[in-house]
């Protein structure tokens, strides 16, 4: 909120661009017509396969849910205080009791942003596995026919630029079991990797965020200030459980945990 409407000009150009939206959108705009239904059988496939691979992960793979707690700052984020609600239902550490919002904001502070994208590259994999004769050129079709399909991958190309596979190695550095460690945090990698590759190719560009350079420039211009509150978050985090608590340990933590909220324009 602080971005867009922290002073009064800032705020009247948010305002006058929301109503210009809505006024284009509710007036200008003609009746869009029913999408080819070939496109939405392709998108229920995706969808179905994305979930498969995404539940395989969370609640499926063995020890997951250390790898979780372990290596995001879910456990930090409760002493904040921000909202009305524990992040969890129950006092458990079971995945299925967690809110979605602490769910979010845990994977956007270790830069892996992983519910905004994983599982879109088993997705793609398979739906390519079982339609041949269709193949790579009716996903690109897709993607520049149907403005609901190019609104989705537009979305997960603003989470996938904002994620960093480096910074999210040294956070997996917090796992204390090596082999739990490596073998989820490869996973999550080569799917990662995936995921990128395939919006890519779809889209047919050459990088992240090439339709829209201003944010690309946005997002790029916060990564020297944003990286080092990683790296600082990553050292605070170790100290804070090596030490049994420390409360000036914890402070520092919370401090570094706004700066990478506000930088990454992020939360839950």
């Amino acid at each position: 909120i602080s971005s867009k409407y922290s002073n009064a000009d800032l705020g009247r150009r948010n305002l006058e661009i929301l109503a210009a939206a809505t006024l284009e959108t509710t007036l200008l705009r003609e009746n869009q017509p029913a999408p080819n239904p070939d496109y939405v059988a392709a998108m229920e496939e995706l969808s179905a396969h994305a979930l498969t691979a995404y539940r395989s992960l969370v609640y499926e793979t063995d020890g997951f849910d250390e790898y979780f707690w372990s290596s995001t700052v879910i456990n930090e984020i409760a002493t904040l205080h921000i909202g009305s609600r524990p992040p969890s239902r129950k006092k458990t550490r079971r995945i299925e009791d967690l809110r979605a919002i602490p769910w979010v904001f845990s994977w956007a502070q270790c830069r892996l942003m992983l519910p905004g994208w994983y599982g879109f590259g088993s997705a793609v994999d398979q739906w390519l596995t079982a339609n041949p004769d269709k193949g790579m050129p009716f996903l690109q079709e897709l993607y520049r026919e149907w403005p609901f399909f190019k609104a989705q991958l537009s979305n997960m190309d603003m989470v996938l630029s904002k994620s960093s596979i480096a910074i999210a190695r040294r956070y997996s550095e917090l796992v204390p079991d090596e082999e739990l460690r490596e073998r989820i945090f490869e996973r999550i990698r080569a799917e990662w990797q995936r995921s990128i590759d395939y919006l890519l190719e779809i889209s047919g560009h050459e990088k992240l965020l090439h339709d829209n350079p201003l944010l690309d420039r946005s997002i790029q211009n916060r990564f020297p200030y944003l990286d080092p509150l990683n790296h600082m978050q990553v050292e605070l985090m170790k100290k804070y459980r090596q030490q049994l608590e420390n409360r000036k340990v914890l402070r520092g933590i919370q401090l570094t945990i706004n700066g990478i909220s506000a930088g990454l324009r992020n939360s839950g």
